[in-house]
């Protein structure tokens, strides 16, 4: 009996193991780009109003667009990538930034009242060792999730957004 205990815990454990390493190998980074990228940039931005928002949009500019890309991972946040209305070449990422946004709180002794609330939200940890100028877009490849990690991304000049005109009546 003592045997047969120990061969399925063996057993259950191998089954584990197994399970967890075809979680860690499928985020593996591929070496070969999905597509060929034009030079990627991001650039900070700030709205001139009170509460209007601030954050940081990445640019990434494609050759192909038989691939479709999904999401950036960048500076320790991930994003889904959308493509540019105007040009169908050009992936951008948005990152909102709490910087400079809306903080609305209701305190009251009633808990309904507090309902309307916004959660905090979450950190999204990545599985990824970025520095600062580097990125991991995701995109799908005979339905399979892949990430091809991009380097040398540049930074250009922030855009701070005017601030909108006095209200004259």
């Amino acid at each position: 009996m003592k045997v047969i205990k120990q061969a399925s815990f063996l057993l259950v454990m191998f089954i584990l193991m197994a399970s967890f390493s075809q979680c860690s190998s499928s985020q593996k980074l591929q070496n070969k780009p999905p597509t060929e990228f034009g030079q990627v940039y991001y650039q900070y931005w700030a709205a001139g109003i009170k509460d209007g928002g601030s954050g940081v949009n990445i640019y990434i500019p494609v050759t192909d667009t038989s691939i479709a890309l999904d999401s950036v991972y960048f500076k320790g946040k991930m994003t889904k990538l959308e493509l540019s209305s105007g040009n169908k070449q050009l992936y951008i990422g948005l990152f909102r930034t709490h910087a400079n946004q809306v903080e609305d709180v209701i305190l009251s002794s009633d808990s309904k009242e507090e309902y309307a609330n916004k959660m905090p939200m979450n950190k999204t940890s990545i599985s990824f060792d970025l520095n600062d100028d580097e990125c991991v877009v995701s995109y799908q490849k005979r339905n399979k999730t892949q990430y091809y990690k991009i380097s040398n991304i540049k930074q250009k000049a922030p855009i701070n957004f005017p601030s909108a005109p006095p209200n004259e009546q």
